[in-house]
């Protein structure tokens, strides 16, 4: 099943050109990458602006252009405080599929807005939605049967590159790996454990159940990813995971307990997924499951594409002693 997404446009002028197009920019900074890596091909998008949703689309096509600061339809925008420009490299083209309008105070949209509430605004480039969001937005407005208006680019585009030494990055053809690079990894890597995930948990339900989401915000604060099932009957069952790039701190263990003691009797338990954890005894509840990552054959020296570590990225349970 696809992923549908609600990608926060920043002004009036921006979203119409995004609708003019049918496409979708981001900014040479790592948000604007991690969206572009988080969202593939074949997932579904509308555009969010003025706590309004606007439109479906079906992702056709990614790219990333070269000397992007001088191509249409987006302008650089430059921010007066840090003096830093801003252009649009990273791009997904885009096939319209339904024509609608819709405020986000309304039910069918509480998932998202519950997000958008307790982060206070518009701070996140993208947000991803639950498969009950999926499927009410797929009724609302109409069907699109209009074509829209092209917009050639005639530049030579690019692969970005994720490098493990920082002296080599250079935006935004190289990024140094960063913890919103791992989650967005391992949002679609964490699937190929998911049955091994819930057997832990005495989970008895299918894997096809439950779906993996991205980032959800909490009133203290926000877990990584996301595991909950797709259409509750009664209650739902939440499993929250927390994603750290290196070493696992007594900190983030206290972290994710208070995750769990927050959502209550719904959720089972958390996953706790570092490159290494503490070799001292740290009292672990057993409503934590801890995950070690890892990439195959990894020269730090080299540079990667998101696709070959996706490849490398090895998920590995912790056994409990």
């Amino acid at each position: 099943m696809p992923d549908y997404f609600l990608i926060s446009v920043s002004n009036k002028h921006n979203l119409k050109l995004c609708i003019k197009y049918a496409l979708a920019g981001f900014t040479n900074s790592v948000n604007g990458l991690w969206t572009f890596l988080d969202i593939e091909t074949e997932d579904y998008i509308s555009f969010l602006y003025g706590a309004r949703v606007f439109n479906l689309y079906k992702v056709i096509k990614k790219e990333a252009y070269k000397n992007a600061e001088n191509l249409p339809p987006w302008s650089p925008i430059t921010f007066k405080i840090s003096g830093k420009t801003y252009y649009f490299p990273f791009r997904l083209h885009l096939k319209q599929e339904r024509e609608l309008s819709e405020p986000m105070v309304r039910p069918e949209f509480s998932y998202v807005a519950e997000n958008l509430l307790l982060r206070g605004g518009y701070r996140k480039t993208h947000f991803q939605a639950d498969a009950i969001t999926f499927y009410n937005v797929s009724n609302m407005g109409s069907v699109y049967n209009n074509s829209e208006e092209k917009l050639e680019i005639n530049e030579e585009t690019f692969i970005p590159k994720i490098v493990f030494n920082r002296k080599k990055q250079k935006i935004p053809w190289k990024f140094y790996f960063q913890e919103l690079i791992l989650q967005s990894l391992v949002r679609k890597k964490i699937k190929e454990l998911l049955r091994e995930i819930l057997n832990n948990f005495n989970l008895n339900l299918p894997e096809s159940d439950f779906e993996i989401l991205g980032e959800k915000a909490l009133p203290e604060g926000f877990v990584d990813i996301f595991i909950k099932l797709k259409h509750p009957k009664g209650s739902n069952i939440y499993l929250l995971v927390e994603v750290k790039t290196g070493k696992a701190q007594r900190k983030d263990f206290e972290q994710l307990k208070s995750y769990i003691k927050e959502f209550g009797n719904e959720c089972k338990g958390g996953i706790l997924i570092a490159k290494e954890f503490p070799r001292k005894n740290i009292k672990i509840n057993s409503d934590i499951l801890l995950i070690k990552y890892g990439f195959d054959h990894l020269d730090k020296d080299e540079e990667y594409s998101y696709s070959q570590l996706m490849q490398k990225l090895n998920l590995e349970v912790v056994k409990r002693k």
